[in-house]
């Protein structure tokens, strides 16, 4: 359901409107979280006309959470 609902909301987006979309995986991996053709079709979308803005270093999140702070990693 979930991921229907991501491709339901890029598709009714596309060439509408700006979306953002901040991700761990890599485009070619989302067919790990959702069928490949929904992936497929999703980062088809997402990528059209995209300005894609990769990141290095480390999790502020997880390093947060390693300090204590915010939520607790799971073990």
């Amino acid at each position: 359901d979930a991921a229907e609902g991501l491709y339901r909301l890029v598709d009714a987006a596309y060439e509408k409107r700006s979306v953002a979309i901040s991700s761990n995986l890599h485009p070619a991996a989302f067919d790990e979280l959702m069928p490949k053709t929904l992936a497929t079709a999703t980062v088809d979308r997402l990528l059209h006309h995209a300005h894609v803005c990769q990141t290095t270093g480390e999790s502020v999140r997880l390093t947060q959470a390693l300090a204590g702070q915010g939520v607790s990693p799971l073990s």
